[in-house]
């Protein structure tokens, strides 16, 4: 059993509730400047040299699908978990729903399997988290489960 587990369990048979924890630990020790880089080369063409995203982002387009969102504090990428961050970059937006049972949404987001290294896209997904005002970057983190020691 983990340490925070343990220390969990502990402290709610005391009758404290633990705090929630924030886990961001798959970001956490990354390279930054690769990510940034990777970022510039692989996602700019839509989410935006500053990550600002495509106009009218919430808005589908004649096909359903919607442009592509800011990944900037203005945007929704810090309401997911870093598993769903991972997935859809990875695997893409339509396979990274629909392995979580999410249908009848259309994403635009294409797979970077084969183009980008697991290490590389939490590189670009860590790069993308340190833009974040620190605040933001607290409860996207509070979205993750604890790291299992």
């Amino acid at each position: 059993m983990s340490r925070m587990r343990t220390l969990s369990i502990l402290l709610l048979s005391l009758g404290f509730a633990p705090l929630p924890v924030a886990a961001g630990h798959e970001m956490e020790d990354r390279n930054l400047l690769r990510g940034a880089e990777l970022y510039q080369n692989n996602c700019a063409a839509c989410h935006g040299v500053n990550l600002e995203g495509q106009p009218d982002w919430q808005v589908a387009g004649p096909d359903g699908v919607l442009p592509a969102p800011p990944h900037d504090e203005t945007g929704h990428t810090w309401h997911h978990d870093n598993g769903l961050l991972f997935d859809y970059t990875r695997l893409g937006g339509q396979a990274a729903l629909a392995m979580r049972g999410i249908t009848g949404f259309r994403s635009g987001m294409p797979a970077f399997e084969g183009t980008l290294s697991d290490d590389e896209i939490w590189d670009v997904l860590a790069y993308i988290r340190s833009t974040w005002p620190d605040r933001v970057q607290t409860v996207q983190a509070a979205r993750n489960p604890p790291h299992e020691d």
